[in-house]
């Protein structure tokens, strides 16, 4: 994973890096959902935030990059009042910080490639913060052919120096009261590149009633 710092530098470079639509699997999965308190981990310019937002989901944004968290203000800033106050953009390093406003209903996890040796904890971290019954939607790249973040190679990365990871490492790294409901493989969108990614929706069992 990048620094905050060249994270904010290809922020400020362009008008917006990702664009402003919601990824499709992440509508699939949410549509069928009633409403509730979101998480939005690595939210970047809030394509995901504000799309909850607008479905009335209560969505606390993390990034650890401030430009983009302000770029993600600013789109927001067009939307009706009550939109912007399910809002909350939230500077935060989800592999060192702690996840404020706990539980959640949701959490999506978009494209966020922690490095090898940080990212078993920070998924961890995020199941733990979901609410029983809660859900994780997890979105990553498993095999990259081209992506425009493509560098030299490293330990634990894809042919093009790009964190990636896969089902077992996932399911890995989840914690035992996490059940994986559904894995799917699929081609990088657009703005991803080429190759395979990753797609896992993984629920937090609910609390066993407690006897009287």
């Amino acid at each position: 994973m990048s620094t905050p710092a060249e994270w904010d530098d290809r922020y400020r470079a362009t008008e917006l890096v990702w664009g402003t639509p919601p990824d499709p699997w992440i509508v699939e999965q949410v549509t069928v959902l009633p409403p509730g308190r979101a998480l939005d981990v690595g939210a970047g310019e809030g394509r995901h935030a504000l799309w909850l937002a607008t479905r009335a989901w209560d969505v606390t944004a993390v990034d650890f990059s401030r430009v983009g968290l302000d770029k993600a203000a600013t789109v927001a800033a067009r939307s009706p009042r009550t939109v912007r106050a399910r809002l909350h953009w939230t500077p935060l390093d989800i592999t060192s910080e702690a996840i404020p406003n706990q539980p959640y209903d949701l959490a999506v996890w978009a494209y966020v490639h922690p490095d090898p040796e940080d990212r078993a904890a920070a998924i961890a971290k995020v199941a733990h913060a979901l609410a029983p019954g809660g859900l994780l939607l997890l979105l990553a790249h498993e095999k990259i052919d081209s992506h425009p973040d493509a560098g030299s190679g490293a330990s634990g990365s894809g042919r093009h120096g790009l964190p990636t990871f896969g089902a077992a490492e996932l399911s890995a790294a989840l914690p035992e009261d996490m059940v994986v409901e559904h894995v799917e493989w699929r081609e990088s969108d657009p703005y991803h590149g080429t190759g395979t990614d990753l797609a896992v929706r993984a629920r937090r069992r609910r609390s066993e009633a407690i006897a009287p």
